[in-house]
């Protein structure tokens, strides 16, 4: 049985009622077990960790994109950590019989459904990037959301999956 570990990042760290939507879309998928929330409302910020298998993490990161896109709006957001989106970063982990190759190909595949299905646009990062400047995150998050259209007009930062806005 194969397990992932999944820490995704959304940019909410005061309203309980939204972390808690968001935190619903991963108890509420067979296959995941949440393990823990942290949130800080100096950083504005929630993080999820949680584990399941390969398809249940996928499918969990999904929902909980589509969810946090519903309930962030980030041009009213202020805090202290730099952010790229309403989910900032979705990292996987190899747990139980998983490889950091099996990580990427899970990473691409959730990129390409949120994508798809949410209309979200990704960028791939770490061990998952498809360009050297891209495996730095802080490289990634450089110029946060609201430098995110200027830094889209650059040929190197169109996303990984996804239109340039």
């Amino acid at each position: 049985m194969k397990l992932v570990e999944c820490i995704p990042n959304y940019s909410e760290g005061r309203d309980m009622e939204k972390i808690d939507a968001i935190a619903d879309c991963v108890r509420e998928t067979p296959g995941c077990t949440l393990l823990d929330i942290q949130k800080d409302a100096t950083h504005n910020r929630c993080v999820l960790t949680f584990v399941g298998s390969p398809k249940a993490a996928e499918e969990a990161c999904v929902k909980t994109a589509k969810k946090a896109a519903e309930l962030i709006d980030l041009r009213f957001h202020k805090g202290a950590h730099p952010r790229m989106g309403a989910v900032d970063v979705i990292p996987f982990v190899p747990a139980m019989d998983m490889t950091l190759e099996e990580c990427v190909a899970l990473s691409k595949r959730t990129a390409e459904r949120i994508w798809k299905e949410a209309g979200i646009p990704s960028f791939l990062y770490e061990a998952s990037a498809t360009r050297p400047e891209r495996r730095n995150l802080a490289d990634c998050r450089r110029g946060e959301f609201e430098g995110m259209p200027e830094k889209l007009l650059q040929e190197d930062w169109a996303p990984d999956y996804g239109e340039r806005a």
